[in-house]
């Protein structure tokens, strides 16, 4: 992948992890699985995945570092009965998909229903901090 020009300005030294993260979510454009996702207020964020055929022992969700990775993994050999379809528009393949978290976001759980594997994230409020700087005075001989 080609550098972002961007990034390759002199008054922006020191930003070398945030253009890999940019180009880390540009590799992760596939479009299998689709997925969804909502602002669900309150700094809650959900995302949805559409995994018909999978069941929860298939599917994976792991976070490593800011990285949310959704991986499906078949088992077993690939269906036999594949020349009964006439059209088969629901994919049987593995996937694996990835987010890049923003920091501070927190993975608060996942549900697999009907299909869709919803995964929770929030982002706590941060704390708020307040330091006194104290102001030196000039001394006095």
């Amino acid at each position: 992948m080609t550098r972002t020009l961007l990034f390759d300005s002199p008054f922006l030294l020191g930003f070398d992890h945030t253009r890999a993260l940019i180009e880390r979510a540009a590799k992760a454009a596939d479009s299998y699985p689709p997925y969804n996702v909502e602002d669900l207020s309150g700094g809650a964020l959900r995302i949805t995945l559409a995994v018909a055929g999978f069941s929860p022992d298939q599917l994976e969700v792991t976070l490593e570092d800011r990285q949310l990775t959704i991986a499906g993994r078949r088992d077993g050999p690939p269906d036999k009965a594949h020349d009964a379809f006439l059209h088969r528009g629901i994919a049987a393949r593995g996937f694996i998909r990835s987010f890049v978290l923003a920091d501070g976001m927190v993975v608060r759980g996942a549900s697999l229903e009907h299909g869709l594997l919803h995964i929770d994230l929030i982002r706590p409020e941060p704390e708020k901090r307040v330091q006194k700087i104290p102001i030196n005075g000039a001394r006095q001989p």
